[in-house]
C-alpha cells in the first residue's frame, strides 16, 4: 500500500489497517494527546489521541525532520 492510499483512507479504516498490519512501537506525551507509534511496512505512523476528549484526533505518518522525533530516537532503530 502506498502512502497516499494510506492517507486517504476513513479514519476507521486506518485504525484497522495499524492493528491488522502495523506493529506498536512506543508511546509518548505531546501536550494534550497520548501519541502511539506505529511501523506500517517501512513508514512510522503516528496515533494522536486526545484522552479528554476520548477520541483520536488524527493518524498520520512522522517527518522524520519533525522535533517530535527527539522524544522517539532513544527508543527506536530508525529504518531508511
Amino acid at each position: 500500500m502506498s502512502r497516499e492510499e494510506f492517507k486517504n483512507m476513513p479514519l476507521h479504516q486506518k485504525i484497522k489497517t495499524l492493528y491488522l498490519e502495523g506493529t506498536f512501537v512506543v508511546a509518548i506525551r505531546y501536550y494534550r494527546h497520548k501519541v502511539n507509534l506505529y511501523l506500517l511496512e517501512n513508514e512510522y505512523v503516528e496515533v494522536f489521541y486526545n484522552h479528554k476528549e476520548d477520541k483520536i484526533d488524527k493518524i498520520d505518518f512522522l517527518p522524520r525532520d519533525h522535533s517530535r522525533m527527539k522524544f522517539y530516537l532513544d527508543q527506536i532503530k530508525l529504518v531508511n
